[in-house]
């Protein structure tokens, strides 16, 4: 079986050590593909080196996380606008708005949300979406931006079967992750509600460890514990998730 990793941080300090065995790790597990989305402007050259050693397996995207946008904002994203010309990405990710940590630039961030999504769509790219606290937030300003040029995914789902609708409606994907297999996670009650052609997989690695390992390091070689814990919710054979998974992701990151 062939999986696809969409969402994992390979390239930051929690990898530094043993990258090199985690990667094949990964590959020993079925996961072929693992999709890296950039965090700020020193998270760049991290990710391209890694991308470099590995070509056929870590791919990168660009964008500036909501939790590293500043007051300085469109100077940030000059430097993502720069470099989205300069080279092929997989994505302009991860963009989004997180209402966790801090509220104060609650506006930057929407701006920037909205200044990347165009960046996107000018690229004929896909974007990754992170929204922690803010799903109603960022859906807007996404359901706002959707002509029928724009997909993605939301990462890190943790939502209701009413999100999911809401997802699904605007064409994107639902990323899911090791949360699913929480025993107070929530999404046992909303994944068979969940069309499978819809969902991809993710580890967002280093963090949110799936069960048993909950707690401890995140690795993209989990990737098939989460699939199959969706394949016992939707009550489906595991080959079925590993193949509509990697299709979907595959049709998501079109250029790689």
């Amino acid at each position: 079986m062939k999986f696809v990793d969409t969402h994992a941080h390979i390239y930051s300090e929690e990898f530094e050590q043993d990258v090199d065995q985690i990667i094949e790790e990964c590959l020993s597990s079925g996961v072929e593909k693992i999709f890296m989305p950039n965090i700020d402007e020193d998270s760049i050259q991290k990710m391209l080196a890694l991308e470099s050693k590995y070509p056929e397996v870590c791919h990168p995207m660009i964008g500036i996380h909501p939790c590293y946008v500043k007051s300085d904002y469109p100077q940030q994203l000059e430097r993502v606008e720069k470099l989205l010309g300069e080279r092929n990405w997989t994505a302009v990710g991860e963009i989004g708005i997180d209402l966790y940590w801090d509220k104060s630039l609650k506006k930057e961030q929407e701006l920037a949300l909205a200044m990347q999504i165009d960046m996107a769509k000018e690229h004929n790219l896909p974007i990754v979406l992170h929204c922690r606290d803010s799903f109603e937030e960022t859906y807007e300003i996404v359901k706002s931006k959707q002509d029928g040029n724009l997909e993605g995914i939301f990462h890190c789902f943790t939502g209701s079967v009413e999100d999911a609708r809401k997802i699904e409606d605007l064409g994107f994907y639902i990323g899911i992750g090791g949360v699913s297999t929480f025993k107070n996670g929530g999404l046992d009650k909303v994944l068979p509600h969940v069309g499978l052609d819809r969902i991809v997989l993710e580890t967002d690695a280093p963090y949110l460890s799936p069960t048993p390992y909950r707690g401890k390091r995140n690795k993209p070689s989990y990737i098939p514990l989460i699939a199959q814990r969706i394949a016992d919710l939707k009550e489906v054979r595991l080959e079925e998730v590993a193949k509509v998974t990697t299709d979907n992701s595959l049709k998501i990151f079109k250029n790689f």
